[in-house]
């Protein structure tokens, strides 16, 4: 007579974060495909899918919450499914939760394609060793990226995508004046110092230049107000709130952007409200 095996219970979880660090995780649609077809060799019986595209740095996911409250109000211990524990978290609050359902026996099983699992003390232990490692492996890549972030300002090199006005350069990994669009502007500047425009003003003068939205619009007076103020056109890199000396070359001088300074904090005072006469409207 031949014995029928009785399916393992889990939920699935994929997740695919779209920071750095996951680069070399396959993709969601992949997770999913890898996990369907170890479910069936294993005979493993999915009750419910959860995926989502977020970082697993911080608690904090909704996925990952709807799938343990999935798991905690099942009326029988259901497993888990995943492709590696570090897809299930990389802190320790959500890495605590896991192995606290599991002592609880609200988690009968944890299953994983590349990783070993047992709801003994040794298993939960590796366990435990295997969320460290994949906190380990974030905390270190946070560290990694603040020092070349440090490094790549000693040299005064750009951080990020080039401001209106720069272009950024692959081979020096630093940005240069674009050849067309620093001269708009160098021309914002000589307009703005003139004390004719508004900033209104300034952005339909601007628009008739080529600087415009993506919808071909004005730009917005706020936007505007951070060319204006933005002083990588004198060649310094902002960080966290902080200015630093950048290696490339300035677009504006230094008394041109000072005089529209100037005008511009003039402008912001505010005006003296005249005060109506007690018997004005009598």
């Amino acid at each position: 007579m031949e014995t029928i095996q009785i399916k393992t219970k889990c939920v699935l979880y994929a997740r695919k974060s779209t920071e750095d660090d996951d680069k070399q995780v396959m993709s969601i649609e992949a997770q999913l495909f890898e996990l369907r077809e170890y479910a069936r060799r294993e005979r493993i019986e999915i009750l419910k899918e959860f995926t989502e595209a977020k970082s697993a740095k911080k608690p904090g996911r909704e996925e990952f919450a709807k799938m343990l409250a999935f798991v905690e109000t099942s009326k029988e211990p259901i497993g888990i499914l995943a492709w590696h524990p570090d897809r299930l978290a990389r802190n320790s609050v959500d890495g605590g939760k896991i192995i606290y359902l599991v002592d609880i026996n609200k988690i009968a099983s944890l299953r994983f394609p590349q990783f070993w699992f047992e709801p003994t003390p040794q298993g939960k232990f590796m366990l435990q060793v295997a969320f460290g490692q994949s906190k380990y492996f974030s905390d270190n890549l946070v560290e990694n990226v603040k020092r070349g972030v440090r490094q790549k300002l000693r040299r005064g090199e750009w951080l990020t995508k080039a401001p209106y006005g720069y272009i950024n350069n692959l081979k020096t990994r630093n940005i240069e004046p674009h050849p067309v669009y620093s001269k708009i502007v160098v021309r914002a500047f000589e307009e703005y110092v003139k004390n004719i425009y508004t900033i209104e003003g300034l952005s339909k003068f601007l628009a008739d230049l080529g600087l415009v939205t993506k919808i071909g619009k004005p730009l917005a007076k706020a936007c505007i107000v951070r060319l204006l103020t933005n002083r990588a056109y004198l060649g310094f890199i902002k960080h966290h709130d902080e200015w630093h000396n950048g290696s490339f070359e300035p677009i504006l001088s230094s008394t041109l952007f000072e005089a529209v300074q100037k005008i511009y904090k003039t402008r912001q005072k505010p005006r003296k409200s005249k005060i109506a006469h007690p018997f004005h409207f009598l």
